[in-house]
């Protein structure tokens, strides 16, 4: 070892992880953080499921329960305490430095219609943001046991295991899904039907749970709208680091400025075949 390095200058490896977080990618101790939140927010879910419940409507009108209260704190007082640095924007309780460079953003129950309903496809979604780019992403089911974990420069697990999306030339081949028609305004469902109407195969249902399916090669398009930034932020590396894509319904990245219509595919023949079809007389 030189010289300089024992009077106190960083060694290779503290160099490689600053290189590496300039870059945006997460580090070692983020990820390493990210899987234990989703440990937390399954031990801490599970056991609450189809139990009795607390619920409230929120100015929006969307329910809200004390398990999805009760389970964002936990997450958030663990990256306080971990990166006090860090940004955190979570859907109860708001956010709070948003203009660091790495913000979480925390969905506590994706689908908390369907927690409430006793259907286990709801999911505590953790995303990172490096500088308003989703970068690391966890969609864990609690109920199911299923965990997708991604990240940029990582290939995108389930449960441990490597996964990958599936070929499909287009959105004639394709199995597509979206939450429901409920979430889609009266140009928008127009929109959807010409994709819907084009594909080989078309579901209802499943929540986020439709990305994670994506990202290991069973479905093969999602088109969705009414997701905010805690909706979406972990899905983009879920499905990216699994050789998807995903964008708003003009093809753009999404960030903290996104529309709410997003749409995934396993396939970049695919997403554009459909991009194509949502645009047909208009523009988003």
């Amino acid at each position: 070892m030189s010289r300089r390095f024992r009077q106190g200058m960083p060694t290779p490896e503290v160099r490689i992880t600053i290189a590496a977080e300039s870059e945006g990618h997460p580090t070692e101790a983020m990820l390493a953080l990210a899987s234990t939140l989703a440990d937390d927010a399954r031990a801490y879910v599970r056991p609450r499921f189809r139990r009795k419940l607390t619920v409230a409507d929120k100015a929006d009108g969307t329910p809200v329960t004390d398990v999805d209260k009760g389970v964002e704190a936990l997450i958030r007082q663990r990256i306080r305490v971990t990166f006090p640095e860090h940004g955190l924007i979570g859907e109860e309780e708001g956010g709070e430095r948003r203009g660091a460079d790495w913000v979480w953003v925390i969905d506590p129950i994706d689908g908390t219609l369907s927690f409430i309903l006793g259907k286990p496809t709801f999911a505590t979604l953790i995303g990172l943001m490096y500088r308003n780019r989703p970068v690391l992403g966890i969609i864990e089911h609690p109920a199911l046991g299923d965990r997708w974990t991604g990240a940029i420069g990582r290939a995108t697990t389930h449960n441990g295991e490597v996964v990958r999306t599936r070929p499909c030339a287009g959105v004639a081949q394709a199995a597509l899904t979206t939450t429901g028609p409920n979430w889609f305004s009266g140009d928008e469902l127009s929109a959807f039907d010409h994709v819907r109407r084009a594909a080989r195969i078309q579901h209802w249902g499943a929540d986020c749970h439709s990305y994670g399916l994506l990202a290991s090669g069973f479905i093969d398009l999602v088109v969705e709208s009414g997701h905010l930034l805690h909706d979406f932020c972990a899905l983009v590396p879920v499905v990216e680091g699994a050789g998807g894509v995903m964008t708003d319904w003009a093809g753009r990245p999404l960030g903290p400025g996104s529309s709410p219509r997003v749409i995934a595919a396993g396939d970049r023949r695919t997403h554009g075949e459909a991009l194509a079809l949502l645009a047909t007389g208009r523009a988003w």
